[in-house]
Order: C-alpha cells, then sequence, then structure tokens
C-alpha cells in the first residue's frame, strides 16, 4: 500500500521514467512470449533455444534501466522523521524494489494481452493470420511456461534493485557502541567520534587545536590550559593568516578543506578508476579474437537474428568481449576527459566542468560505455545486412534493437539526472559564493561536448574493427 502511494504521488518527471520502464517491460515481455510461440509452432529445439538466447540483450538492457530508474525515485530516499516511523533505508530498499516489480508488471501484462490479441484468442485474428506462424495460433499457450516467461523481468528487475539499494557500509567500522550515521539511500556509516550534546553550541568548542583546552561542566574554558583569558594580553593568540574564500573562484580551484574545519569539503579524486586497464586489455582480446575469428574457416556457425550474415562462434565471442571492454574501460576514460580539461592552466570553467567529470567518472562512464558497445555494435551489424539474401531486419529484430538502444540511451539520460541530484548541495554553494548561471550551463555543455569528441571516433573505430571479419 505504501508502494502504491509513493508511486501515485511521484512528480511527472518519474512517472515518466516508470512509464519507460513499463513500455521496456512489455517489449521484452513480448520478445520472450515470441519465442514460445516459435518454439510451439517449429520442432527445432536448436532454433527454439536460438531464438530464446537473443532475448538476453533486451532483458539486460531493460533490467539496467529499471535499476537506474530507481536510484534516481525521490520518493523513496531517506528524509528527516521516516526512520523514527520504522522508514529506514531497508524499509525504503523494499519499497523501491516492489514499485520497480509493479511497473514492470504492469509492462508484462500488456504484453500479454498484445500477444494473445496477435494470435485472435481475444478479438478474431488481426493482419489476416499473417503473424500465426510465429505465434502458434492453433495451439493453446502453455500457461506455466508463459507464466514462467511473463515474470522473468518483475522478478530479476526487482531483486537487482533491491541488490543495487541496498545499506552498505562506509569505511572501516568503529568501535562497539558508536552509533550510526544514515548517509545516504542505499549506504550508512558510523560516526568517527562523537559529539557532547550542545559541543557546538559552546565557547571554546571551535578554537584551533593547539589552543583547546579543558572546559567545566558549563562549557567555560579553565585558565592554565591555552585558553587566553580576558585582561591577560600577554596570553592572547596570534591571529590567524588564512583567510575564508572571498571569491567563488578560489573555491572551486582549492577545494581542500582546512586544518581546523570541523566540516569536509568534496575533494576531486586523485586517482581513476581501477577498470581502465581491465578494460582495455578485454577491448583488445575481443578484436584478436574476431580476426583470428574471421580467418578461420572452420568453427561452429552461429546463426544470426532476422537473417543477418552467419558467423563463427569465435566472431560472437569477440563481440561480447569488445561491448565488456568498452563498459569496463568508459569510467576510467571519462576521469581522463576530466583530468584532460584540466591541462594548460585551466580557467573557472574548464576547472569546474574537469573535476565534475573526474567526481562523476563511475556513475556517468558505465552507462556511457554501454551505450558506446550497443552503437559499435548496430553500426557494424547495418552495412554487413546489405550482402543478406532477406530483409535482415524483421519486426522482432526491429524491436530488439529499438528496446536494446532505447534503454541503453534512457540508462544514460537517467545517470545524469543521477548525477545532478547527487551535486546538487554543491551547486548550491557555488550559486551562493556567486558563480553565475550562465557559468554553470556552460560546464555542463562543456563536459557534454568532450564526451562526444573522445567517445565518438573511439566507438566508430570500434566498430570498423568489429565488421572486418564478417566483411571479408
Amino acid at each position: 500500500m505504501l508502494a502504491l502511494r509513493l508511486t501515485r504521488g511521484a512528480q511527472p518527471a518519474v512517472q515518466l521514467r516508470r512509464l519507460l520502464v513499463a513500455a521496456a517491460s512489455a517489449g521484452t515481455g513480448f520478445l520472450l512470449l515470441c519465442a514460445l510461440g516459435y518454439a510451439m509452432s517449429h520442432a527445432s529445439p536448436a532454433e527454439s533455444l536460438l531464438r530464446l538466447a537473443w532475448c538476453a540483450p533486451p532483458l539486460a538492457a531493460t533490467v539496467h534501466f529499471a535499476v537506474a530508474a530507481a536510484r534516481t525515485d525521490p520518493g523513496t530516499s531517506p528524509r528527516s522523521g521516516l526512520a523514527a516511523i520504522g522508514l529506514g533505508p531497508a524499509r525504503l530498499m523494499a519499497v523501491s524494489a516492489t514499485t520497480t516489480a509493479l511497473s514492470c508488471t504492469l509492462g508484462s501484462t500488456v504484453a500479454l494481452l498484445f500477444f494473445l490479441h496477435l494470435r485472435g484468442d481475444l478479438l478474431g485474428m488481426p493482419f489476416d493470420g499473417a503473424v500465426s506462424e510465429f505465434l502458434a495460433a492453433g495451439s493453446p499457450l502453455p500457461v506455466p511456461a508463459t507464466l514462467t516467461l511473463l515474470t522473468l523481468v518483475p522478478g530479476i528487475a526487482s531483486v537487482m534493485v533491491a541488490l543495487a539499494l541496498r545499506p552498505k557500509e562506509l569505511g572501516p567500522t568503529t568501535a562497539r557502541g558508536t552509533g550510526r550515521a544514515y548517509v545516504r539511500f542505499g549506504a550508512y556509516g558510523r560516526s568517527v567520534a562523537r559529539e557532547t550534546f550542545g559541543a557546538y553550541g559552546r565557547f571554546g568548542a571551535r578554537l584551533r587545536r593547539g589552543e583547546r583546552g579543558s572546559a567545566d561542566a558549563n562549557g567555560r574554558p579553565q585558565p592554565g590550559d591555552g585558553t587566553p583569558q580576558a585582561g591577560d594580553p600577554a596570553r592572547t593568540p596570534a591571529p590567524t593568516t588564512a583567510t575564508p574564500p572571498t571569491d567563488w573562484t578560489e573555491a572551486v580551484a582549492d577545494p581542500a578543506p582546512p586544518a581546523d574545519s570541523g566540516r569536509a569539503r568534496p575533494v576531486a579524486p586523485r586517482k581513476p578508476p581501477a577498470g581502465l586497464p581491465w578494460g582495455i586489455a578485454v577491448l583488445a582480446a575481443g578484436l584478436a579474437v574476431e580476426a583470428y575469428a574471421g580467418r578461420t574457416t572452420t568453427g561452429t556457425a552461429v546463426t544470426m537474428p532476422a537473417a543477418l550474415p552467419t558467423g563463427t562462434a569465435g566472431v560472437v565471442v569477440g563481440w561480447l568481449l569488445t561491448a565488456l571492454g568498452l563498459a569496463l574501460a568508459a569510467p576510467g576514460l571519462t576521469h581522463f576527459c576530466g583530468r584532460l580539461l584540466q591541462t594548460a592552466r585551466p580557467g573557472a570553467l574548464r576547472l569546474l566542468a574537469g573535476r565534475v567529470l573526474m567526481e562523476e567518472a563511475v556513475r556517468i562512464g558505465r552507462p556511457l560505455g554501454i551505450v558506446c558497445a550497443v552503437t559499435s555494435a548496430v553500426y557494424a551489424m547495418t552495412p554487413l545486412s546489405d550482402h543478406a539474401a532477406t530483409p535482415p531486419f524483421g519486426p522482432l529484430t526491429a524491436l530488439g534493437v529499438t528496446l536494446v538502444t532505447g534503454c541503453t540511451v534512457a540508462t544514460l539520460l537517467t545517470a545524469a539526472v543521477e548525477a545532478k541530484q547527487a551535486r546538487a548541495d554543491t551547486t548550491a554553494a557555488l550559486l551562493r559564493l556567486g558563480a553565475p548561471t550562465a557559468l554553470l550551463r556552460s560546464a555542463a555543455a562543456l563536459r557534454v561536448g568532450i564526451l562526444l569528441a573522445f567517445f565518438g571516433p573511439l566507438t566508430l573505430i570500434v566498430a570498423e574493427l568489429a565488421a572486418l571479419p564478417l566483411a571479408q
């Protein structure tokens, strides 16, 4: 009931993302049901299993998009007072998983109704029975198999959302008895040191470390411990030379917190994500496997969907390794783009754009790498379809390509929304310091421009190299 209320009271942007998740679930469910209908109307287990296996990419893309949409849902984010009524991070995680399951179940229901309509089980046979061959219109549907296929997307999506948003421990745990401090949705940590009640309001609680002395029960400093006293100019501390930044450009250029500050300011990451070497190695291995498989004439042939050119199993394995390499290397390459923006005496614009790219390298890089992998695969397969004897892109193939491409692009845009929500406090602080709004928009445009300039040619090069084995 709580999940239904949160779903009904969400913002229009959140409702749009949920409807897109439901539409992707409907398309994937329809593809699964079409694979079932083909298996019922054809007595070839190998071809039926291959058609079912080709439904794995749309299923993975739909689940990935559902997880990204659940992470950006503000209705299930922790707020003050929710833990007091029993809505802690674990309960909110369950609400997010339930909301995702509801959206995917709605899409699966629409897929079932459309599939039954095409079979002629509801209002008669449409299109003069042209699609009855692949839908097994003359045979009754097995209920267990139908329900199993329709529950794949809601079940896997809800489980992955629960795993992605589960409460996580941040940093090393302290001694027993230290209170927990919930940091964000899906993560909690333990406070390093406890402050007594009213410590921030006492006189002398925020002095420098070298001048901090003991205090009595009322919070007043005691003499003889280095604390300056009234009427004692000899013990008056010398003024410090450090001054807070008066311009917002100084805050951007030097994000390190002062030594006597009681709060931590975000510091730009100093080293790239760990997956860059592995991604480059897997990408090179995939291209090598494709080149070797293209030169050999022996090997197990794998039939592509909808009459695309047939290749050996090594070519398919090489394509998978290439896509995995791009997905692994993209966060490190995004971090490199952010560092590239800050070279050669950067100004405030390039510095701000580069720091944000370095900070959001993992969040933006992973879906960006998947988009590059899908784009390279589509670009490599399109010229090959001109040599096919039959029209390659049938209705089901077009639906599968649209699902994979649309879900990956929607996941990238959703990750950008999540990154914007994560740095909302930083943006508000820059606006308070006097940063113009036009500069923030220019920094966002600069980030998009350098990502397109770097990943666009890289995707085209990988696509050309991936298409060489089948072009021979």
